[in-house]
């Protein structure tokens, strides 16, 4: 039912008629303000209506198909709201939001399996031969830490794709992407603990990332 709202409410607000509710007001006022397309807000809802059960990615690519078309498409809508249209801004975007997208994934992991639930790539899991069991069982085993390590590395990867090309990119899109600084943290973080993707300390909030952040913002890089 909340799919069926937001997809309604998105036709009234491209209507110019949005629903009274103030996210839908705030939106209408954002899509006047900034032109913004409507296709990334379909894309959204369309992603996360076809995952509302939470079942595991089959392999990596599903995984990043569903981060490209909800974490990327945010991306690109903040983009817009910055006045940025560019291709290299895109592909920056695009790698940056399947990055968020596959670290939420690990982020979220303890939270999941803790209701036995895992959405891990199945396809690194059965390279590694690691089951969803394990990961409910809250083990550390070898294998299990390189399912972590492939997919964390995945995201390493994005990463550095984005960063590529960060010389074509507009310095005024550099805000968007400044949620890289949190997703570098995560990352560091876990090669800390060896890929212990229960290890306590990855649950815990980082005081620093405020001074990362001005750090980043300073320096005029993503």
């Amino acid at each position: 039912m909340r799919m069926q709202f937001w997809r309604k409410a998105v036709e009234d607000i491209y209507c110019d008629n949005p629903p009274h509710q103030p996210v839908a007001v705030a939106l209408w006022r954002a899509v006047k303000r900034h032109n913004l397309t409507k296709m990334w807000f379909t894309k959204i809802i369309d992603e996360r209506e076809k995952n509302l059960d939470d079942r595991a990615y089959r392999n990596i690519q599903e995984l990043e198909a569903y981060a490209e078309n909800t974490q990327s498409a945010l991306l690109y809508l903040t983009l817009e709201m910055l006045g940025v249209r560019d291709i290299h801004a895109d592909h920056a975007a695009s790698h940056i939001g399947k990055a968020h997208g596959i670290v939420t994934c690990l982020r979220a992991t303890p939270y999941h399996s803790a209701r036995r639930k895992v959405v891990l790539p199945m396809d690194i899991c059965m390279l590694h031969g690691v089951s969803q069991e394990d990961f409910i069982r809250g083990k550390q085993e070898k294998n299990v830490r390189d399912v972590i390590y492939d997919i964390a590395s995945q995201a390493h990867i994005h990463l550095e794709h984005a960063r590529s090309f960060r010389k074509k990119v507009p310095a005024k899109a550099y805000p968007a992407f400044y949620c890289t600084v949190a997703l570098d943290a995560y990352l560091y973080n876990i090669r800390k603990v060896d890929f212990n993707i229960f290890h306590p300390s990855l649950q815990k909030r980082s005081t620093l990332l405020p001074l990362y952040l001005y750090i980043r913002s300073w320096k005029k890089t993503y």
